[in-house]
């Protein structure tokens, strides 16, 4: 009986503490959007930046509701990301490529909890994967489908301290595969989605006092959108959105911590202005609903693609 009380009260440090994600690490949500099957110029070497700024003031718990007295957090983050797209077929005529993602992020806290602290600014975990990247099944009026795989994982590279309930980075390493696809309903109307796995490894250095280790537990998440071209070759207007759900239990100290699953759901309107085919702005914002275990806030992504 002592020792499942004990894990009950690591269990509940934890979501009292962990602000940035509750257990899992920083993921893509809502970072992608319209046009995800493939890069928009073909192979070649890219460029992108996102920049979010994301705002919460409920954090929820296994009910849905939030906490008493719950903090205000905001997060500034940054992302750049290298991507190359090779010309060469490999496997299934998929042509392979190369990603790498180095976030830095800045968390703002206001809180009236005793011991919550935030690691305020510094460099996130890096994303690598390889990919595969099938060229578009054409038609009569132009591309119908076209779709990629990645083997993406998380590094544990990000500034972390066990002393602060809010990091940059998790501590763990994680692999988040996905695949991404765009279908063209009509020449100007097309939908696209990226479907991610999540495993984590255990972080043996968690921020709860007593605890040893903890491993989130598994999830899936995926981003989905769906756009009109409004002025041919410039502007595109859609909706866009996310959802992340986790599926197995986090553990605490090997043990499985009831209640602690992580669900949400994002939602807004979206634009994508293209240049040229060489460059690309996209403006996302998110609305998120139905959080379980997890922050519920507001969410602006600005991104701009370049093609070498």
């Amino acid at each position: 009986m002592k020792r499942l009380t004990f894990v009950a009260v690591c269990a509940l440090s934890l979501m009292l503490s962990s602000v940035r994600a509750y257990d899992l690490p920083f993921l893509n949500l809502g970072f992608t959007s319209f046009l995800d099957g493939a890069p928009p110029a073909g192979p070649g070497f890219y460029f992108q930046n996102y920049f979010m700024y994301y705002h919460a003031d409920k954090f929820a718990n296994a009910d849905g509701n939030s906490f008493p007295t719950a903090p205000k957090v905001d997060i500034v983050a940054n992302l750049f990301q290298g991507l190359y797209v090779s010309n060469q077929k490999v496997f299934l005529g998929g042509k392979w490529g190369m990603d790498l993602i180095v976030p830095v992020a800045n968390f703002s806290l206001d809180s009236k909890i005793p011991g919550l602290s935030a690691n305020n600014f510094g460099i996130g975990d890096i994303l690598i994967g390889p990919f595969l990247q099938w060229d578009p099944i054409m038609g009569k009026n132009g591309p119908i489908f076209m779709h990629r795989f990645e083997f993406q994982m998380l590094l544990p590279t990000g500034n972390y301290d066990r002393n602060e309930a809010i990091n940059q980075g998790s501590n763990v390493f994680s692999i988040n595969p996905y695949w991404a696809a765009t279908l063209f309903l009509t020449p100007k109307w097309t939908t696209s989605w990226r479907i991610h796995y999540l495993w984590n490894d255990e972080n043996t250095e968690p921020n709860e006092p007593g605890c040893s280790k903890v491993q989130a537990g598994q999830a899936i998440h995926l981003n989905f959108a769906t756009e009109y071209e409004v002025i041919e070759k410039r502007l595109r207007l859609g909706i866009n959105g996310y959802y992340l759900k986790q599926i197995t239990d986090t553990k605490v100290d090997g043990n499985n911590s009831p209640n602690r699953r992580e669900e949400v759901i994002g939602i807004g309107p979206g634009l994508l202005y293209s240049f040229s085919q060489n460059d690309h702005i996209f403006f996302n914002f998110y609305q998120e609903l139905g959080a379980v275990n997890r922050t519920e806030g507001q969410r602006f992504i600005f991104r701009w693609t370049h093609h070498f």
